[in-house]
């Protein structure tokens, strides 16, 4: 789960939060700032599971040029993410080759909804305003200066966005 800013103020950037890695330490987002984010909220028994191979293709072929992929596993969709942080890590790496930072597991809705989330669909509101995520595998692309540019739905495949990043390395 990320944390708020320690400020009274409003977050405006991903840099303002930070995200707990599976094994409980903290990741300060703000290290990521200047590169492009694509955050994600995964499961490993979806439908969509198999754009992990399509994240790290995406990974591997734009991170040296400032690209990140962040991985929020997520158990409220169809309890399509049941697994420990080892499980999930474990299983993305094995079956897709994984090598991009899968955090810990997360809400994205409702009043226990990780602060990062409620900011990221605050920023870039679903079909009809609406900032629910509808399952899993929703995508927040975000620029160099840390703003939100736009949300893919779950059936937006790595590689249909694949231009979108590639503009704003």
């Amino acid at each position: 789960m990320t944390d708020e800013p320690s400020s009274t103020m409003a977050p405006h950037t991903l840099s303002d939060f930070t995200a707990r890695l599976p094994d409980g330490t903290t990741f300060d987002l703000s290290t990521l700032k200047g590169q492009v984010v694509l955050v994600v909220n995964t499961a490993s028994r979806c439908g969509f599971t198999p754009q992990y191979a399509g994240l790290e293709a995406l990974w591997q072929q734009h991170r040296e040029a400032g690209f990140h992929v962040l991985a929020f596993p997520c158990n409220q969709f169809g309890a399509q993410e049941p697994g420990t942080a080892d499980e999930i890590a474990s299983f993305c790496a094995v079956n897709f080759g994984v090598t991009f930072p899968i955090m810990d597991k997360v809400k994205v809705n409702g009043a226990e909804a990780d602060p990062l989330f409620t900011w990221l669909k605050h920023e870039a509101p679903g079909v009809l305003g609406t900032e629910a995520i509808k399952w899993n595998f929703t995508k927040f692309l975000v620029d160099r200066s840390g703003h939100v540019v736009k949300r893919y739905a779950p059936n937006d495949a790595p590689e249909k966005i694949e231009k979108d990043i590639a503009a704003l390395l």
